[in-house]
């Protein structure tokens, strides 16, 4: 058996990291109204973000490490994701960001960040620290006034009751629940996976790799991936190897999921890794720098590598979140001046109560818009390419008019060839246009993002105009199983597994339990 290429497979059904690099969503968002600097009472504009699919956190710990450049906003991220496991994945990644730097100095910081994100195996002390960190969200998930005190960034009021019930199963299975190795054989599970992928190519899968990262991936942009380490994560699983190989003998617990598989004609659950093997975590902080140094070549060649680059970046982040995220109060009177006289940012700390990431519920993309406080209420919306068949009128809706659409595109997607590249694109403009955007003049159909706005009179489209678009037959996307049959027409199939199958039973109340009671968040 051989996975033709054009198979969409190895991207797997679960994201863990971003296939395309960490934007700041300020400058993708429309501009501060210069009416409220004109208001009687001084107060300050708020930007409101939605993302589905973002799942790493980069894009919004990208927005904070600028948000000197910028003048002041109270910032609110709502994020969707399509698993509960991505979401603890978040959390988690925020936690570390945002430590403080007497617990954990820069350095060190920033390599536990690349081995937890991107790394299937850990080394013992960051394996540690990542059971730590559970333990530690395992106790604050149940109790909202505990995570308020400690974690005041994060708001998980619009999940259901069942859905915190789940992510606190997550956090105990990291915790170490089930003890030993063989509750999550990380290398065996990467290997099998691996086999199923290349089929008859799994003995030639060093050429495969070769063919992959020099005709596909530098092709289209991301020339600074090594060969050297491309090879030992398709390999392995490791793409930051900051020590000796022999220290990366921990599986990484962060990135096992659950899943429905048959068997003998059964639907059993199964634990595993289901994400991508293909392309890899490099793209996201590593093909892309400010300091045009790193990106210097030598007779042809970049002179430094992808894992260079994105240690190199994280560290530059995570200085300055630390800087812009230490309570105002440590930084003296003259940082609460947030303009100068001529009317440009000055440096002022963001504190915590300044942003907010908030988790909605699994699903909810097409219900949104039933809720009035967020009917029109964004200003931009960040869809990634895993999630682009939840692009329709509806969730147009949500968007304030004068927003802006950010839609992540399949290039660096190693299975897709390039006439569904381009398929994909004119895809994703149909659906753009249904929901009441307009393809920015300046976007191109094959830049790494597609970018839209709405106009302060558009109206969205009907459901008849999205089901008279014409399906573009053989443009499989991630997640193969659900993306793929949408872009063709066809109804999505049941959801996959949110959570392992050994955690505790869920609650027996009905899935639209929610909290409908309380109020949108800061509203």
């Amino acid at each position: 058996m051989t996975t033709p290429a054009g198979s969409g497979a190895g991207f797997g059904n679960v994201s863990w990291w971003g296939l395309s690099p960490a934007l700041d969503l300020q400058a993708e968002s429309p501009p501060v109204d210069s009416d409220l600097r004109g208001d009687a009472e001084p107060r300050t504009p708020e930007l409101d973000v939605l993302l589905l699919g973002s799942v790493d956190g980069r894009h919004l710990l990208r927005t904070l490490a600028r948000a000197a450049l910028w003048p002041r906003r109270r910032l609110h991220f709502y994020v969707l994701e399509n698993n509960l496991e991505a979401v603890a994945r978040h959390i988690l990644i925020f936690s570390l960001a945002l430590e403080e730097p007497e617990k954990m100095g820069l350095q060190e910081r920033s390599e536990t960040f690349l081995e937890v994100w991107g790394n299937a195996l850990l080394r013992p002390q960051v394996a540690a620290f990542v059971r730590a960190q559970a333990k530690r969200l395992v106790h604050l998930v149940p109790e909202p006034d505990r995570l308020a005190e400690q974690l005041p960034w994060l708001s998980l009021g619009a999940l259901k009751f069942r859905e915190r019930d789940a992510l606190e199963a997550v956090f105990r299975f990291w915790a170490g629940g089930e003890k030993g190795p063989e509750a999550f054989p990380m290398s065996r599970l990467w290997d099998s996976r691996l086999r199923h992928y290349l089929g008859s190519r799994y003995d030639a899968r060093r050429g495969v790799s070769d063919w992959d990262l020099h005709m596909k991936l530098h092709d289209r942009g991301a020339r600074v991936i090594h060969t050297r380490e491309f090879r030992r994560w398709r390999d392995t699983g490791v793409a930051f190897e900051l020590r000796d190989s022999s220290a990366y003998h921990m599986p990484n617990r962060t990135l096992a999921s659950g899943r429905l598989l048959s068997h003998h004609g059964e639907r059993v659950a199964a634990r595993g890794y289901w994400g991508d093997i293909a392309t890899g975590p490099f793209v996201a902080f590593g093909i892309e720098a400010d300091d045009d140094s790193l990106l210097r070549t030598s007779n042809g060649q970049p002179v430094k590598t992808a894992g260079e680059i994105t240690q190199h970046n994280v560290t530059e982040l995570f200085r300055e979140v630390a800087a812009w995220g230490r309570p105002r109060t440590a930084q003296g009177n003259p940082e609460q001046v947030h303009q100068d006289q001529d009317g440009r940012p000055e440096r002022a700390a963001l504190a915590p109560e300044f942003f907010t990431v908030h988790f909605l519920p699994l699903g909810s993309a097409q219900t949104l818009h039933h809720k009035s406080c967020y009917k029109e209420r964004f200003q931009l919306l960040y869809v990634a390419c895993g999630m682009v068949h939840l692009l329709s009128p509806d969730l147009g809706a949500t968007v304030a008019p004068g927003g802006r659409l950010v839609v992540e595109l399949a290039r660096y997607l190693v299975d897709l060839r390039q006439e569904q590249l381009q398929g994909f694109a004119s895809r994703v403009e149909e659906l753009a246009r249904a929901a009441g955007f307009t393809l920015l003049p300046q976007a191109r159909p094959l830049e790494t993002f597609a970018r839209f706005h709405k106009a302060p009179d558009s109206t969205c489209g009907t459901g008849s105009a999205v089901d008279s678009m014409t399906p573009l037959p053989d443009v499989p996307t991630p997640p193969l199983e659900d993306l793929s049959q949408a872009l063709e027409g066809g109804t999505p199939p049941p959801e996959p597994l949110k959570r392992p199958p050994e955690s505790p039973a869920l609650p027996t109340e009905s899935d639209s339990t929610t909290r409908e009671s309380e109020p949108c968040p800061h509203l």
